[in-house]
Parts: structure tokens; C-alpha cells; sequence
């Protein structure tokens, strides 16, 4: 059995900006750019003013800020409330069956902040983040999602204790001993998914990373098999206890899975399970003009395991529409589009929505992609009212996928669209603009990531 913990430790602790690949620190910078933008989005949604205000402490060090307002709080504390904004719209990217910058970025920025880290560091912090996550899932042989787990939580606290234990730059026994306290912190079931608690454990796992590398630092002691141990971290989250123990650790730091795997961004806020449904939906509608009145059924073809999460079937609530395949296709159809504004409870009760969710039937495969998360793809058929029938071609990949990334100005776009309502145009421009150069800065108090100035961190 391979020493996994202790290895990754290791890993953790030599992981310097310098030795990554150009395309490595690419996905990292679009990691921060992205996530930025949907924190910046759902920063005032309920789930996040309730995050603040029930579990940020009163009284901190005011270390980091959170985004846009400025306040400041603990480096744990900003990345439990960041943590929830990025992932409050589920508009955040995808990879390794999770988000990982909803966990990593929030983290990364309140311990940054805290440390006065630089942007390589930031981005090497990333890098030894992401490669932590992929390393644990591709030990994991059963997807989580199929025992009802919340993978971005179960793997992205241990990654984000990855992210952190690098910015502090601990040592290798040291950083193993953050690996191991944030495998006891990892939860998150994916029954809540379509509610507050969504995005509160998901910036809950931030927050367990930044809390787990502090406390490693400071002296607490865990067990250094606590990862691989047969009552350990990845036996009790395993479906089926299918786990690959005995694979080396020599490819960490030589071959990295950032660059081959990289992210998927999002076009819509909605669950990534919906996506080539909906870019198949839309094209149907632009290509015939179809309109919500003459659409008489609508059958759609995708995977097992995607209906198993699209649990909401009949949502009367923007936040039970994002886990409903019903209401992808419905949104495709009614606005031909399925954004921000469409994620409401008032378009999802319009009563032309909710009269195509009626219309929506599915059938699924068993059989799953490379991913073993997606089926191969999706397909969608529409029946008209006067019996004409039209198909989409299969879909494997969702428009903003590493597949079929998006252009420099779609993510702009994007990130415009995101933070129009909360900052002006000149600072996001400014903003979008200091995470494209994220590794030029001296420091992460550099970033403007708030309406108002940093305050000068006070001298250690």
C-alpha cells in the first residue's frame, strides 16, 4: 500500500510556481478569474448573508476581505463566505466531478491575504490544490456522487488544506499532518443539493483546508495514514470500497493532470448535468424558430446518473430549478437561453415554464463516459404541436468545456455579466485585468477585489 498521505505531503511541499508548465498556470488563472466573478455575483444572496452573520466570528484579526464589500474577517472565516458566493448561482467551473475553485480560490485568497503571499504563490498554491483532488479521485474507482456525496466537499477540503499548507509553505510532514486533520473535516451529501446548504458546504470545505493547514502549523497531530489507512479518509467515502492503493506517487510533480484535465467553464447557472442539454435545446429552438406554444413533447436521451442528481422534477423555485432537467429544457425553449435571470422563482413560475415541465420526458443510459460521471452524451427530440419531429445530434461536450473552451471574450463577457450589478465598469475591468497578470503581484492585497481600498496590513 502506498504511503499516500505522506506522499502528497511531500508533493505539497515542493510544489513552487517556477517548475509548472505555461499550460498548468493558465488553468489556474482561469480558476481565479471565473471563480472571482461568480463570488462577486452571489455575493448578496441569502445563503451568504447568513453565512456572514451566523458563522463568520465577530471579533477577528480582520485579516482578509470578503468580496465585494470589503470587510474584513479571518483568512478562514472569508473563505467559508466566499467559499458560499462562488458557489451560490452554481455558476462556478468544473472538473474532477466537482468544483474545484469554488473551494480552492476562496481559500487560496483569505490565506493569501493573511500571509501577504504573492500571485506565483497563489498560483502554485492552486496547482498543488488541484493535483492533491485529482490525485484522491482517480484513487477513488466508484464516482462519490453514487453514494450520495458531495464531491466537491469530500475532496475539495483536503485539497484546499493542499492549497493552503502550500502558501504557508510547511514542510513535508507538516503539510501531510493538513492532509490528514482535513480528511475527518470532509462532508457534503448531495440530497441538499437545490437548497442554501448547497453552497454552504461547499464554502464550508474552504474554510476546513484553511483551518486544517493553520492548525498543522501550529503543533495539532493527526495520522499520517489517515488518507489510505483502511479506516481512513477514502475507504469510508468509497461506494463500494473499489479503491487503487497500490499505484506509485512518481508521476507527482512531473505529470500534471491540471494541464490535461484542466477546468470546464459554465455558460449557465444551473447544474453542469443540464448543460449539453440545454446548448442542445437552444439550437433547436434558433434553427426552427420554435416557439413554447408549439411544442407539443420534448424526450431527452442522457445519462443514469445525471437524472439521479436532476432530482427536481416539478420546481416552483430558481434554487430547485437548478437541479431540474425539466426546467433546463423548459428555460432553453420559453427565453432560449437559461442565465441568471431565468433562475428565479418568478420565471419559474411563469405559467408557460411551468406548462413545458409537463412536456419533458427523459430516457437514460447506464453506460457512462470516460468521466465516469456523464453518459457518452445527450440528445434531445422535439415533437411539434402538428406532429413534426426534430433532433439534435448527439452532444458530448458542453459549450465552455475543455473540448470547447471559451474565447478570451466569452469569459469576459462572463465575468462582466457577473459583476455589473456590484461594481462599476472600471473596477471590474481593473479587476478582470489583475488576475489575467495574477502572477505579476507582490502581493495578494493587490487584487482589487472590493469597492473599497485594502487597509496596510500592520507589520509582523
Amino acid at each position: 500500500m502506498v504511503a499516500l498521505t505522506r506522499e502528497l505531503g511531500r508533493f505539497v511541499s515542493q510544489v513552487r510556481y517556477e517548475q509548472l508548465p505555461e499550460a498548468a498556470v493558465a488553468v489556474a488563472k482561469l480558476g481565479f478569474t471565473d471563480c472571482v466573478a461568480v463570488m462577486v455575483a452571489g455575493s448578496s444572496e441569502p445563503v451568504v448573508r447568513i453565512a456572514h452573520e451566523t458563522l463568520a466570528a465577530k471579533t477577528n484579526a480582520g485579516e482578509a476581505r470578503l468580496v465585494p464589500s470589503g470587510t474584513r474577517v479571518s483568512g478562514p472565516d472569508a473563505a467559508l463566505v466566499n467559499g458560499t458566493a462562488g458557489h451560490a448561482f452554481d455558476y462556478d467551473d468544473v472538473a474532477l466531478d466537482g468544483h474545484p475553485s469554488a473551494v480552492l480560490v476562496p481559500a487560496i485568497l483569505g490565506e493569501a491575504e493573511a500571509l501577504g503571499a504573492s500571485g506565483k504563490a497563489m498560483i502554485a498554491a492552486y496547482v498543488a490544490g488541484y493535483e492533491t483532488w485529482a490525485e484522491l479521485r482517480a484513487r477513488q474507482l466508484d464516482p462519490l456522487h453514487s453514494k450520495g456525496w458531495h464531491p466537491t466537499c469530500i475532496y475539495g477540503a483536503v485539497a484546499a488544506a493542499a492549497a493552503c499548507a502550500s502558501l504557508r509553505k510547511l514542510d513535508a510532514e507538516t503539510a501531510a499532518t493538513a492532509l490528514a486533520i482535513a480528511a475527518s473535516e470532509a462532508s457534503g451529501v448531495s440530497a441538499n443539493f437545490g437548497t442554501m446548504m448547497k453552497p454552504l458546504q461547499v464554502g464550508r470545505a474552504a474554510q476546513s483546508g484553511a483551518l486544517a493547514a493553520r492548525l498543522a502549523a501550529a503543533g495539532l497531530t493527526a495520522a499520517p495514514d489517515a488518507l489510505e489507512h483502511r479506516n481512513g479518509y477514502l475507504s469510508a467515502m468509497s461506494p463500494k470500497g473499489r479503491l487503487d492503493l497500490e499505484a506509485g506517487t512518481e508521476h507527482l510533480g512531473k505529470t500534471w493532470r491540471i494541464a490535461s484535465e484542466g477546468l470546464n467553464v459554465k455558460q449557465y447557472p444551473m447544474c453542469y448535468c443540464t448543460h449539453r442539454v440545454i446548448d442542445a435545446v437552444v439550437d433547436l429552438a434558433n434553427q426552427h424558430d420554435i416557439k413554447p406554444q408549439d411544442v407539443a413533447r420534448v424526450d431527452v436521451q442522457t445519462g443514469e446518473l445525471q437524472v439521479g442528481l436532476l432530482r427536481n422534477h416539478k420546481p416552483v423555485t430558481g434554487l430547485e430549478a437548478k437541479f431540474s432537467l425539466e426546467f433546463a429544457v423548459a428555460s432553453g425553449l420559453a427565453a432560449r437561453r437559461a442565465g441568471l435571470a431565468e433562475l428565479t422563482d418568478g420565471f419559474v413560475n411563469r405559467p408557460e415554464v411551468q406548462e413545458l415541465i409537463g412536456k419533458v420526458h427523459y430516457r437514460t443510459m447506464k453506460d457512462t463516459g470516460a468521466d465516469q460521471l456523464f453518459a457518452p452524451f445527450d440528445q434531445v427530440t422535439i415533437t411539434l404541436a402538428g406532429g413534426k419531429v426534430v433532433q439534435s445530434p448527439p452532444v458530448p461536450h458542453a459549450r465552455g468545456s475543455v473540448e470547447t473552451p471559451l474565447s478570451v471574450a466569452e469569459l469576459r463577457r462572463k465575468f462582466d455579466d457577473c459583476v455589473a450589478d456590484k461594481l462599476s465598469a472600471a473596477d471590474g475591468a481593473a479587476l478582470f485585468t489583475a488576475l489575467d497578470k495574477l502572477e505579476t503581484l507582490a502581493d495578494a492585497s493587490e487584487l482589487k477585489l472590493a469597492t473599497v481600498a485594502a487597509p496596510r496590513r500592520a507589520a509582523s
